[in-house]
């Protein structure tokens, strides 16, 4: 059974750094496009980045520039190093993993981690 284990979160002081790791285990035949959503209390859940198994990378604005997403496919683990953290970066965090688990004919699911949370103190 395929599992996606978050680790990394934590409290900050703004300014502060902290990087997040998402391990997937479990059999499967391919991790495709990998991410990192977030979720702030009262607010709804936004995809914050993405990135695919060739390493191109999006993010939303709020975050370009200060996170950076990354993945090591030897280790079908996904990471995000944030940098200059900011209060409203506060929220729990979930990375998501689309995969394939039996061959190239078997349709992606995406399958979500538990959440770390993350706080950013002012």
């Amino acid at each position: 059974q395929v599992q996606l284990l978050e680790s990394g979160g934590g409290l900050v002081q703004a300014g502060g750094s902290l990087r997040l790791s998402c391990a997937t285990s479990g059999v499967l035949f391919r991790i495709n496009a990998m991410g990192w959503y977030r979720q702030a209390p009262g607010k709804q859940r936004e995809l914050v980045a993405t990135i695919t198994s060739g390493g191109s990378t999006n993010y939303i604005d709020s975050v370009a520039g200060r996170f950076t997403i990354s993945r090591d496919n030897a280790k079908n683990t996904v990471y995000l190093q944030m940098n200059s953290l900011k209060p409203e970066d506060t929220a729990v965090y979930y990375c998501v993993a689309d995969i394939q688990i039996r061959g190239p004919w078997s349709p992606t699911g995406r399958y979500w981690g538990q959440g770390t949370q993350v706080t950013v103190s002012s």
